[in-house]
């Protein structure tokens, strides 16, 4: 039986429809961490604005609550990098991504010789009370380990403790309004119980053609960072319902998930400098306009992050403070012609982003910049 064909807009409205982005929603900031699958964090103030584009009336000081009680983390998980998670996903997620870490060790230009040669079981061991005693910046956990294990590379066994170790980055780091340095201790510790023992891939991966399907087994394993996932997704297949693009890429799906018609309007959104909804795939093209090339990068220096207008890329933003006169600019810098009703309608979210980023700030403005074409 042939699968049915998803439009490029069908394709990107169940995305945006999935990823809370076509309107506001009601639900609790952990229930939207929770249902996200983690949040983009090596930035630590991102994942607020993520929540922000989300989540009606959305409060900084409840993600900061959620932190500070230890029911979020940040830690590395998927791709290796910083993410914003549940605790109780922490436990799950960690030991599911240890072969990206592990490959990590191996790959590393600088570290990976001093850590094939290094018995790192005595370093561990020495570590992880250490650890859960109290949490260690960088340049302390190295002091420590030159002092105990003079003939090593500290900075060597330092990372390879980052990612063996299941490192939490502890608060006030990642609090809003505030900058702190990177302080970690063990996810065991930090939440008192263990990692899962026997945590289930395939469990994780139908929740991730919940959040960002319809996908492909390729998306699956951009977004884990793991290999094999073609395998996983061909085991879940009579669970999942198959889906085409219009270029006939094959895609799979939960089979009660919604999937909104291609004309359900989509507000304009901003977004941090790295956002899931963008990483989570290794095709990004239902973002383009034109769905034949995939999104540009969100990340542009200095751009803060990316702009959507009718659920599609149009473009980048940035701040600038004028202290000398008590302002704030926001500058989105554009691809292509905006209309005065995309215009309009991207600056009034501009606005509100602006009360969110600069709430002291005596003047906030808008502006928009055609951007430097490739």
């Amino acid at each position: 039986m042939r699968p049915d064909v998803l439009s490029h807009r069908a394709l990107n409205r169940a995305t945006l429809e999935r990823q809370l982005l076509l309107r506001h929603s009601s639900i609790s900031v952990r229930d939207a961490v929770t249902h996200l699958l983690g949040m983009q964090a090596q930035e630590p103030l991102d994942p607020y604005i993520g929540l922000w584009s989300r989540l009606e009336d959305f409060d900084p000081e409840s993600l900061v609550h959620l932190l500070v009680e230890r029911e979020v983390v940040r830690i590395v998980v998927m791709r290796g990098t910083i993410h914003l998670v549940t605790a109780d996903d922490c436990l799950v997620l960690r030991p599911l991504v240890q072969p990206v870490l592990d490959r990590e060790l191996t790959n590393h230009s600088q570290y990976k010789d001093a850590i094939a040669a290094t018995d790192l079981g005595p370093v561990l061991a020495f570590l992880r009370p250490l650890l859960a005693e109290r949490p260690h910046s960088g340049r302390e956990l190295r002091a420590v380990i030159t002092e105990r294990f003079p003939g090593l590379d500290a900075a060597a066994m330092a990372y390879a403790c980052r990612n063996l170790l299941a490192f939490v980055q502890v608060p006030p780091r990642g609090i809003w309004g505030r900058t702190a340095q990177v302080r970690s201790t063990t996810a065991e510790s930090f939440l008192d119980r263990p990692l899962a023992a026997n945590p289930s891939i395939d469990t994780v991966v139908l929740r991730y053609f919940g959040t960002f399907g319809p996908a492909t087994a390729g998306d699956v394993s951009r977004w884990s960072g793991l290999t094999g996932m073609r395998e996983v997704v061909d085991r879940l297949q009579p669970r999942l319902r198959r889906f085409a693009d219009e270029r006939g890429r094959e895609l799979f799906d939960l089979p009660d998930a919604p999937r909104p018609d291609d004309d359900v309007p989509a507000p304009p959104r901003f977004f941090p400098e790295y956002d899931n909804v963008f990483l989570g795939y290794a095709d990004r093209s239902r973002f383009n306009r034109d769905g034949t090339h995939a999104a540009r990068s969100a990340n542009q220096t200095p751009a803060r992050g990316a702009v959507t207008y009718d659920g599609f890329w149009c473009g980048v933003w940035r701040l600038d403070d004028d202290r000398r006169a008590d302002r704030t600019i926001l500058t989105v810098d554009h691809v292509g012609r905006l209309t005065k009703k995309a215009t309009s309608s991207v600056a009034a979210e501009g606005r509100r982003l602006l009360r969110l980023v600069a709430p002291h700030s005596n003047t906030r403005e808008v502006r928009f910049s055609p951007a430097m074409q490739p």
